[in-house]
């Protein structure tokens, strides 16, 4: 009989729950916290007690919705990292305490890991071994998938994630939280070459964003002294120069992973994965270098229970179970390439 694993996941301000049978996702709730939007980011605190408040109602609603009573499952699957120590405490306690209740199997799950096995709930689905870049609010990283457990990241930012980049150039700009998604907005009615941003160089496959971040101040603050409304009346030139020149760096690298090691089949995953002028260049370097490209639906990209699920759904199969003691690890890692 197919196994019936329930997933939770809330690493950051998403609480969400979703079920699977037998590697079919059937259903994938989400809540998503209104709260920071007033502090322009995540507050840690509030969102460990919003994922007090969601969770037992996320739950509750997959499994009603799936019409699956909780003594049918065979496992519980929890974020078990990175993330918000808070907000990974509240899943976990929530998943240790159903599993040990129901006398049912645990399973802790690398939430980046989950980001790229995104690509396996839908039909299209990449070949091993792939590249998938993943990039998001806390994460940027090239990573070679060997199969579904086996990875390695073989380049990653030394600093910033892109998108923290976007999140806080759209702040400086005067868009709320979060503003990345505005950003690609207004890019798409904007001229990508109006404004010239640096890119910083980084030896190998490695990023770094925090260069571009201060680059963007300094150059809002010298254009807004000599006119006070230069952001109102340049916006979208604005944005889709800084989004050319983030997305083209994410691109040198992507390119250069993809030449160093002989691969065609190439993945994105993670929030930033939505972004249309990505997802557009991504399709259009694929034409040239006969690339195969793989991009999640939208409701995969951000964080989801969904990911989750499929992850523990490969887990299940090869045992790989935690045990009562297993302890959140916000600075959970994927294993690098030495």
């Amino acid at each position: 009989m197919d196994s019936l694993i329930l997933a939770i996941e809330s690493s950051c301000d998403e609480t969400s729950a979703a079920l699977i049978r037998g590697g079919k996702l059937l259903n994938n709730i989400v809540a998503t916290q209104s709260v920071h939007e007033n502090y322009g980011g995540v507050v840690p605190e509030l969102a460990s007690r919003a994922h007090q408040q969601h969770i037992v109602p996320i739950v509750s609603t997959a499994l009603k919705e799936a019409g699956v009573d909780r003594h049918e499952l065979d496992a519980v699957a929890f974020t078990q990292g990175p993330g918000l120590l808070g907000a990974l405490m509240v899943g976990a306690s929530f998943a240790k305490g159903l599993a040990l209740g129901l006398g049912i199997p645990l399973i802790g799950v690398n939430h980046m890991q989950a980001h790229i096995l995104a690509h396996f709930i839908g039909d299209s689905k990449p070949s091993f071994p792939f590249l998938c870049l993943t990039v998001s609010g806390g994460h940027t990283q090239i990573v070679l998938v060997r199969d579904y457990l086996d990875m390695q990241v073989i380049g990653e930012t030394q600093d910033d994630a892109v998108g923290e980049a976007f999140d806080k150039s759209a702040k400086l700009l005067g868009l709320p939280y979060p503003g990345g998604h505005l950003i690609d907005r207004y890019a798409a009615q904007g001229n990508p070459k109006a404004f010239d941003f640096p890119d910083t160089a980084m030896p190998g496959l490695n990023f770094s964003f925090s260069g571009i971040k201060t680059a963007f101040l300094y150059f809002l603050r010298d254009m807004k002294a000599g006119n006070p409304n230069f952001v109102a009346d340049n916006m979208p030139d604005i944005c889709a120069s800084l989004q050319y020149t983030l997305i083209r760096m994410l691109m040198q690298k992507l390119k250069r992973a993809a030449k160093e090691y002989g691969i065609r089949e190439i993945a994105i995953a993670g929030g930033v994965s939505a972004n249309a002028g990505l997802r557009t260049t991504l399709n259009l370097e694929a034409e040239k270098r006969n690339w195969n490209v793989y991009i999640p639906d939208f409701q995969y990209c951000t964080d989801n229970a969904g990911m989750i699920a499929i992850t523990a759904h490969f887990k299940y199969l090869k045992g790989d179970f935690v045990q009562q003691d297993a302890t959140p690890m916000p600075r959970m890692v994927l294993p690098r390439l030495s």
